[in-house]
């Protein structure tokens, strides 16, 4: 029994030991996968270790995986250990980005051969690939902040500039760009996969500069980059020759002299060798007045500022009362208040005769502004401008200025007392500025036999002289017309069927039509009388260039400017500037043509220059207020008109002006800021009745004038100051302007009312009514006073000192004349402000008379009875005081003023005495 238990247990033992007789069994290579940021690999095959030892507990089971390499992020976990299944799983983050694939070794590891896994047996080594899957986490990012490129005008690109952008993803599927897409809408650009821009359509550098568009780009998972690029694409103009740089147009402020058109102008040429630049400025202003912006005072005031000589006769005055045969014609006056005269073929006027001048000698001059279009008609007939022709029966025409067929003509036949021969008679001159339709200053010098037109202050000869005979004297009166020819009748059988008629009629624009008999018209006076108050100028001469050559034409409205160098031609268009001297310049637009010829070496012209056309804005001057103020009523007594000096309505009269100042004034506050200028004239009408030239006058002496540019002419209606000159000087004269009435009875007052005008009209004052009472006062003659007593009283206390009173005064009165009259020295003074009277002559510096206040006497009166041999105080009285009905004046003795030696003759032969009463107080 015992034998047999011990060779069993030994049996068992030796079972055991040898029980874990295998090994673990494996593939010898796994691929897995694993999707990043996850932690699970999945294996192909399977991970599984397979052992024979099985189904022997520990010996046939699998209780670990171990893996085998560097950092290897992954760990392999046993989910059976009977059938040794197990799996890969990532012990930390996975990232592709970061590491896209992992190898490794790993073997299996049984149980051991008991449960304290002793003697365990391991597998062979397996190689493990696992690869990591992306996921699209990243947005496409683009590898510049901003694209720029530029392209030329007119061209299409099959690629401007590529656009790139990148994905942090691994994989090509998350990593790749697969589109770019245009966000902004409405370009002409496109673009395609690969991030290349092209041009759509042909591009313009006028039409548009530069373009800014955004772009986005999408990668192959659809993803839209997080920021979109900003791509600039900038268009350059294709190489043109012309100017650059200048503005289409220039405004200029009135009063600021001369200001530069192109400051930044410079002429583009491409690169090309020149030999020379030449470049036409014109500065067109025909529509602005006659031709340009001229003074537009009257014609009148035009030829005494410019020196002309006096007695011209004007032909188209303005029409008033005293010039109406021009008040049927049509005026054109919308241009600056200048006076254009517009003949339609229909309107003439007759001259009457009293104007007309009679004196036409060897010498004289016809000048006028003329605007003449081509005639119509084939055969077009005369216009006549100017025409002096028999009145009535014999038709001839004794001079005569008319257009022809774009010709002009002037026809001069005189009367000869010689004997009859063949004289120059016709003057033709053929010129296209006759048919131009533009305004042109026409002068005629006739200095018989030669004549000589002067156009725009241009001397040209007649291509043409006819002879005719003379014509021969006779009693006919003669009719100088204006637009037309005066017809008259010719044979006894014209006479009973037609009636005097006009023919010839002219088509166009007249002004400032004038003949000056006996003298001709100088050069100077002819350019001073068309030189235009604007044109174009040329800043810093000494700057320009050595080989810089520019002249102008007569009117500074054309610049013709040449040289070889580019740079210096450009340099002298910068001082290139526009001028207008005028203190108020007629506003609006004046346009600008500039033309350019280029050569170079062996050719006439080889780069073409387009044409440049600009505007000069000249803006509307500050608004001209002229203000004319002073005492509104005067109180003279009565007595003081009867006298040659009469008194002075405007004495204390003050004329002003003021413009509104702001920002074209320094960029002040808007205020008002007073200006000096010049009057051209100044008007007293009298408002009522007419003057009546039997009992009162209204009148400027002429020394008041002398000095100044100024003449005056009076009649019923009033006084008419005229000419161009300064404010003071008007102001002075309209002072001494005096008003006279020898029989002040028969009025009670006087009103008158004054205006002054400056440009003929264009700026006019207020209208300054004034009004002149005539005041009486009661006297009574030493008769009346002692006849107020009762019959055979005896004259009261007060009575006889009266008596005594008056004998004083007047022996005073007689001996102070008698002294002043012997010592007094002869001539006449003038105040600064006033002419003293030539007639009245006093010195009064030690005479006082003093008379008792309290009388009841006519003081002035008195004094005028006892000299009644004199003329009457002949002073304007300052001040005036009522007492006791008694007015007491001081005379003011510097009224007018005359030739000395003619005042002097006057007072002796008239044996007047010569008073001085500035200081006489009584």
């Amino acid at each position: 029994m015992g034998d047999s238990n011990i060779y069993g247990s030994s049996f068992f033992f030796t079972f055991f030991f040898t029980v874990n007789k295998h090994k673990p069994w494996i593939e010898t290579s796994y691929h897995g996968v694993i999707t990043e940021n996850m932690d699970t690999v999945l294996l192909d095959p399977p991970l599984v270790a397979l052992d024979k030892d099985a189904p022997v507990p520990y010996a046939g089971e699998i209780c670990a995986f171990k893996i085998y390499g560097q950092d290897a992020p992954f760990e392999a976990v046993v989910l059976n250990r009977t059938s040794g299944e197990g799996v890969l799983k990532a012990s930390s983050a996975v990232d592709c980005e970061s590491q896209k694939e992992y190898t490794f070794i790993i073997q299996a590891y049984d149980c051991g051969a008991g449960p304290s896994g002793a003697d365990w047996k391991k597998s062979h080594k397996a190689v493990v690939h696992i690869q990591v899957d992306d996921i699209n986490e990243f947005s496409p990012v683009f590898r510049e902040l901003l694209y720029k490129a530029s392209v030329t005008e007119g061209k299409i690109y099959d690629s401007i500039l590529q656009v790139e952008a990148w994905d942090q993803d691994c994989s090509p599927q998350y990593s790749q760009i697969c589109n770019y897409e245009i966000v902004t809408t409405g370009t002409p650009f496109a673009i395609d996969r690969n991030g290349n821009i092209r041009n759509t359509e042909r591009l313009s550098y006028d039409k548009e500069q530069s373009y800014k568009i955004m772009v986005t780009a999408f990668d192959c998972g659809q993803k839209r980059a997080k920021e979109d690029v900003a791509v600039h694409i900038d268009v350059k103009p294709v190489c043109k020759p012309g100017w650059q740089g200048w503005n289409k147009r220039v405004d200029y402020e009135p009063g600021t002299g001369s200001k530069q058109l192109f400051p930044k102008m410079h002429l583009e040429t491409c690169g090309g060798p020149l030999s020379g630049v030449r470049v036409t400025v014109e500065l067109q202003t025909s529509h602005i007045g006659k031709g340009c912006d001229r003074e537009t005072y009257s014609e009148k005031s035009l030829q005494k500022l410019c020196g002309a000589a006096s007695g011209s006769t004007d032909l188209l005055p303005a029409p008033s009362p005293s010039t109406n045969w021009t008040a049927s014609l049509l005026t054109d006056s919308g241009r600056d208040s200048d006076l254009i005269y517009r003949f339609d073929g229909r309107q003439a006027a007759n001259v009457p005769d009293h104007v007309v001048p009679q004196n036409l000698t060897d010498q004289f001059t016809i000048a006028t502004w003329m605007k003449h279009g081509p005639s119509p008609g084939v055969r077009a007939e005369k216009e006549t401008l100017l025409c002096n022709s028999d009145k009535t029966e014999m038709n001839r025409h004794h001079y005569s200025l008319y257009v022809h067929n774009c010709r002009l003509v002037f026809l001069l036949r005189r009367d000869f007392t010689q004997v009859d021969t063949f004289r120059p008679a016709e003057f033709h001159w053929k010129l296209e500025q006759i048919c131009d339709k533009e305004w042109h200053y026409y002068v005629i010098n006739v200095e018989f036999p030669a004549v000589t037109l002067f156009v725009d202050g241009v001397t040209y000869e007649p291509y043409l002289v006819t002879d005719d005979w003379p014509i021969h004297t006779s009693k006919i009166d003669t009719q100088l017309t204006v637009g037309a020819c005066w017809q008259g009748t010719n044979t006894e059988r014209e006479k009973s069927i037609a009636t005097p008629r006009f023919t010839q009629y002219f088509h166009g624009s007249l002004s400032g039509l004038t003949i000056r008999p006996g003298r001709i018209e100088t050069q100077k006076v002819i350019s001073c009388l068309q030189a235009c108050k604007e044109g174009l100028d040329i800043n810093s001469l000494e700057s320009l260039a050595k080989d810089i050559k520019f002249h102008f034409n007569p009117a500074q409205s054309v610049l013709v400017v040449e040289g070889e160098d580019v740079d210096s031609i450009n340099t002298a268009m910068t001082k290139v500037s526009y001028i207008n001297s005028r203190q108020f310049p007629t506003p609006g637009l004046r346009r600008l043509h500039i033309t350019t010829t280029v050569q170079c070496y062996g050719e006439d012209t080889c780069l073409s220059i387009p044409d440049i056309k600009a505007v000069v804005m000249v803006l509307p001057p500050s608004e001209l207020r002229i203000t004319i103020a002073g005492s509104n009523r005067l109180v003279r007594p009565a007595s003081d008109l009867r006298g040659p000096p009469g008194v002075a309505p405007f004495k204390e009269l003050h004329i002003t002006s003021t413009v509104m100042k702001g920002d074209s004034f320094g960029g002040c506050e808007p205020g008002v800021m007073e200006v000096m200028h010049n009057l051209d004239y100044c008007d007293i009408l009298v408002i009522g009745e007419e003057l009546d030239p039997e009992r009162e006058s209204l009148e400027i002496h002429h020394s008041a004038l002398l000095g100044k540019h100024l003449d005056a002419t009076n009649s019923t209606s009033g006084i008419s100051i005229y000419g161009v000159d300064s404010m003071a000087h008007y102001e002075q004269a309209v002072r001494q302007v005096r008003y006279r009435n020898w029989q002040p009875d028969l009025l009670s007052e006087r009103k008158f009312r004054l205006t002054c005008s400056e440009l003929n009209g264009r700026y006019t004052s207020n209208e300054f009514n004034l009004e002149v009472v005539f005041q009486r006062y009661s006297s009574l003659s030493l008769s009346t006073i002692f006849s107020s007593r009762p019959p055979g009283a005896a004259p009261p206390a007060a009575t006889v000192v009266i008596v005594v009173c008056i004998a004083a005064l007047v022996v005073i009165v007689v001996i102070g004349v008698y002294r002043i009259h012997a010592t007094h020295q002869e001539g006449s003074r003038e105040d600064e402000e006033e002419v003293k009277d030539p007639e009245v002559d006093w010195n009064n510096s030690a005479l006082t008379i003093t008379v008792n206040p309290m009388e009841n006497i006519r003081g002035p009166q008195a004094l005028d009875e006892e000299v009644k041999e004199g003329d009457h105080a002949e002073e304007e009285e300052e001040e005036e005081e009522r007492v006791a009905g008694m007015t007491s004046a001081e005379s003011d003795n510097s009224d007018e003023d005359e030739d000395e030696d003619e005042g002097v003759k006057e007072r002796v032969l008239k044996g007047k005495l010569e008073w001085d009463s500035s200081s006489i107080t009584y």
